[in-house]
């Protein structure tokens, strides 16, 4: 039989949450995926009730469930990245950076995802030590907001960006890899990112804030966008995260084109190819 031609188009991973309503988890990562040029695959961690209101309920499948599922995937696709959001808690984040580890995964992109923006828990806070010593290690970049970084360092959130360069120094120490803090809960007008790339440089990403409550699922798009530019350039972190930023802040310009529940909506992932 003909071996299949080597395509050009690379395989990228999201493991993480289901999110209903399309904003956020897998759905706005399968979309960001798509927007970006790379062929998107998706491993169920939790099943979420929610809507642009919040989180209603959570299911957790069976931490061995998720691990055939990462088998199951691996045995026949070697992804070029992994994008990971939202885990639940410690016994599945211990399976899923347990086989990435196995099956040697590259590009892999840590969006710690620990609280909606409705404010509801997403991860057992127990499981934050499992998530320092088992996954970040592994990582090639993780992405904390300003909150998820003091829950991390078990700190108060920084409020400056003078703050947020100590903050993002001791994270990229607690994690042993390189880091990108999220700086668009600070109360100013621009919305700046702070990148410690691992090699001592130091890159800030700042841009004015875009006017729009339809804010669901940022994280989630910036972390998968990174990752599916990592799966197609063999740049630096630089580079790969300014690409993440031009998107999204083209798919946050026109978030207020769609017209979804009545609470903060979407991003429109999806922009370039309607238009």
């Amino acid at each position: 039989m003909d071996k299949k031609p080597t395509s050009a188009i690379k395989n990228v991973l999201s493991i993480g949450g289901s999110d209903p309503s399309g904003g956020a988890g897998i759905q706005a990562d399968l979309k960001t995926f798509a927007a970006n040029g790379v062929y998107g695959m998706a491993i169920i961690t939790a099943l979420t009730a929610q809507n642009t209101r919040g989180v209603k309920a959570i299911h957790c499948p069976d931490p061995g469930f998720v691990e055939a599922q990462i088998d199951c995937l691996f045995e026949d696709i070697q992804p070029a990245a992994v994008k990971i959001g939202m885990l639940a808690n410690g016994a599945i984040i211990s399976r899923v950076a347990a086989r990435l580890k196995h099956y040697q995964a590259r590009n892999i992109v840590v969006d710690p995802v620990m609280l909606a923006s409705s404010g509801q828990a997403l991860l057992d806070p127990v499981a934050l030590e499992t998530l320092i010593h088992e996954l970040l290690p592994i990582a090639r970049l993780y992405t904390p907001n300003l909150d998820e970084g003091a829950c991390l360092l078990g700190s108060k959130p920084a409020s400056s960006k003078e703050e947020m360069l100590s903050v993002a120094m001791h994270l990229q120490t607690l994690g042993g890899c390189p880091v990108l803090l999220k700086g668009g809960h600070l109360s100013a007008e621009e919305s700046p990112d702070l990148l410690l790339d691992g090699g001592g440089d130091t890159h800030w990403f700042t841009c004015r804030r875009i006017n729009t409550n339809n804010l669901h699922g940022t994280g989630c798009t910036l972390s998968a966008a990174i990752a599916a530019n990592l799966a197609q350039s063999n740049e630096g972190l630089h580079s790969t995260v300014a690409q993440a930023k031009n998107y999204l802040t083209t798919v946050l310009s026109n978030a207020d084109k769609l017209n979804v529940g009545s609470g903060p909506g979407p991003l429109h992932h999806l922009v370039g190819l309607w238009n």
